[in-house]
Parts: C-alpha cells; structure tokens; sequence
C-alpha cells in the first residue's frame, strides 16, 4: 500500500529506506529502469522504497517557465510511481527556499526523516546551484551512513537516449511512434467535458471538448486516432488537438469524436490516449469541405485502430 505526502517533513514513520530524487516528468522507461533496480535491491534487503519527487519542477521556478511543460498531472505521475510499487511517494515542493537550501543541509532532512541508507539516480545533483553532485553525495554519504547508487546504463529506444526532453521534442513534432516508444505507453491527456460551440454535432461529428491542465504540454497540431476511457468504459476516437482554422478558432481545443457513441456526457472526466497522428491541422474551403475530410479520418482512425 502506497504512502503519499505533501512534503519530506510529512512522513511520520522513520525507517530504512532507499530513496530516488528528481522530477520523474512522464515516469518513462529510463526513470523505470533505474526505479525498478532500486526495489528490487531494497526488497532482497527488506527496506522500504521512496521517490521524493518535486513539484512544480525545477526548470519552471529556475527559468521561470510559463509555456506548456508537463507530460501529465502530478496525480497522474504519482500513479505511475505507485503501479510500480514504491512504497512511499513525497510530491515536495520546488521553490524559492527549496532552490537555496544546500546539499547536505537537504541530504541531512532525507536522513532524518527517511533513514536514508542508499541514494539512487542516475546523471543527477541536489542542493543549490547543484553543489551536491556525485562525488560530493559519496563523500557525505560516508559520513551519514548512506551509500549513492548511480544507474549508469542508458535506456534506449530505437537507438537514441530516452529521456523526457525528447519526449517533449517528439511530442511538438507530433512523433507518437517515438513518444509512446520512449514513454512505454500512450501519452495521455485528461479533463473534464466541458460545453464547446457544438459545430461538431451540426455536421454529423459531435465531439467531446476536454478541459484539459493548460500546463501539459500537448502533441503537435492535428488530428490523431486515440483511445478514449471514460471510467472503464474503453471507445475509439478522433481526435483534433488544434485551433479550428476552418471556422476562425484561436485558442488551442482537444475535442474527441467518439466512435459508434452518443450520450450526454457532460462533466464526466475523460482520458484520451494517443496511439498515432492523422495529420496535421488544416483549414478547409468550408463546412461541406470539412464534413468530408472527418469523414475520411474517422475511417482511417478506425482502420488504425481495429488492428490493434
């Protein structure tokens, strides 16, 4: 059973535990890899497994990032950490006092309130201006009882590094071949129904308009074949991800026609998976234009789909 706290100084059993620190954005197969070593050195020695992970990340507060960034929720990230069975998950959070606490000072708050006895990460550093890199955490963890173990293999897909900045490459590039590749599943986005203009339903298409978190970043401008959930309920779906050209839209929508479905869903959370790009946006000569090009996706969408 999973533990979850808001902050480090939260947790109120200490024990042995072996401990990942970082942002873990979009929990892809490299954070797996060196996650899953961790728990399985910890469960052959019977500690307790923790990711303390920030919140918002640290590129957001340092650089002052206001651009969509995320590749999902903070809930979504915890529930990712937690299927892979951590015992303990710390969403502490990244700001201005955080960013100047040094690294032994930060080092010194695991071992209190974890007993921390291994440090695990990859290339990382902790503390201000990232002092606590590794050599630094070694020579510490000497003194504090603590050994840092430093996952060095690289995970690869097709080739190529994986890591969440490629992730977000592919992702403006609308890659979702390399995005899932590199994530181990579809890239996700989810939000409530929320009430749009209802052009869809005028010409034979309603879509859901989903009130997705304006901070994760989205695929690339399109329309995609996607998966819908709504609770376990599993549909087929077209997707625009875009601004409408056609009909002079400007702020950026995810609407889902749903397969083979009609009913009223309004306020019920929706959770969209992108399983491959359609095409890009595009504006059309007109509504008939327009009718006709759906038409034609929705095809493909579920050709692409059924064979899967």
């Amino acid at each position: 059973m999973v533990t979850r706290v808001e902050q480090l100084s939260d947790v109120t059993e200490r024990v042995p535990t072996f401990v990942a620190v970082g942002s873990f954005d979009g929990v892809h197969l490299g954070h797996r890899a060196v996650l899953q070593a961790m728990i399985s050195e910890a469960k052959a020695v019977g500690a307790r497994t923790a990711v303390l992970t920030f919140f918002p990340h640290p590129k957001r507060v340092l650089q002052q990032m206001i651009e969509p960034y995320y590749l999902g929720t903070l809930d979504e990230r915890v529930g990712l950490l937690a299927s892979l069975g951590i015992d303990l998950i710390i969403t502490h959070p990244f700001n201005d006092t955080v960013r100047h606490t040094r690294a032994a000072t930060f080092v010194d708050e695991l071992c209190r309130y974890l007993d921390m006895r291994q440090l695990w990460g990859g290339n990382f550093a902790l503390g201000y201006k990232r002092e606590g890199d590794i050599p630094f955490l070694r020579a510490l963890g000497a003194e504090r009882g603590y050994t840092v173990q430093q996952v060095e293999a690289m995970v690869l897909w097709q080739g190529e590094r994986v890591s969440s900045s490629r992730i977000r490459r592919s992702l403006l590039e609308g890659d979702l071949a390399e995005v899932n590749g590199c994530l181990g599943r579809p890239y996700c986005v989810s939000g409530t129904v929320v009430e749009g203009k209802k052009l869809g339903r005028t010409i034979g298409f309603p879509t859901a308009n989903v009130g997705f978190w304006h901070e994760q970043l989205l695929p690339s401008n399109g329309v995609y074949a996607t998966t819908a959930w709504l609770g376990n309920e599993r549909h087929l779906a077209a997707t625009n991800v875009g601004v409408r050209p056609t009909v002079n839209g400007h702020a950026v929508t995810v609407e889902a026609h749903l397969l083979d479905f009609d009913a009223d869903i309004y306020g019920r959370t929706l959770r969209l998976e992108f399983i491959d790009r359609i095409r890009p946006e595009m504006k059309f000569a007109g509504l008939d234009a327009l009718k006709a090009q759906i038409a034609a996706d929705v095809a493909q969408v579920r050709q692409l789909l059924a064979s899967r």
